[in-house]
């Protein structure tokens, strides 16, 4: 009798399966949200080297390109136009705005319009179908 209540002494001083299992996924969730905070500021701080080596200001937008995966499209003050890459939509949102951008809807309109082509994005677009350089 005496080593039944002292085992059922010592099921009551654990903490409760269900108590340490959110507790875990809470620590995982937090990790996860650190991870995805660190991502955006590394993301963002590529936003502005392109901002600031293109003119000095930059507009973007966000696209999803496939498994989850967006396209950050910028558009930098001077024409200059780039693409990165984030591993979520949720990730390149707040990248934007800690990079403090202005995002649009679509790639079309005024932003579309200040994009400036050269030669290399001319010759990549349809040089082969007429007559450019080939891609070899």
């Amino acid at each position: 009798m005496g080593n039944t209540t002292r085992t059922a002494r010592r099921l009551f001083e654990y903490p409760p399966v269900a108590s340490v299992a959110m507790e875990t996924k809470q620590a995982e969730e937090t990790g996860r949200d650190a991870r995805a905070e660190k991502k955006a500021k590394r993301l963002a701080h590529q936003i502005d080297a392109f901002a600031k080596g293109h003119g000095g200001g930059a507009e973007g937008q966000l696209a999803h390109i496939g498994r989850g995966v967006t396209r950050v499209a910028l558009v930098g003050s001077n024409g200059e136009w780039g693409n990165l890459v984030a591993p979520s939509y949720e990730i390149a949102q707040r990248a934007v705005e800690i990079a403090g951008i202005t995002v649009h809807e679509d790639f079309g309109g005024e932003m579309a319009a200040r994009v400036r082509t050269g030669r290399y994005e001319w010759s990549r677009m349809a040089g082969i179908q007429v007559g450019g350089p080939s891609n070899d």
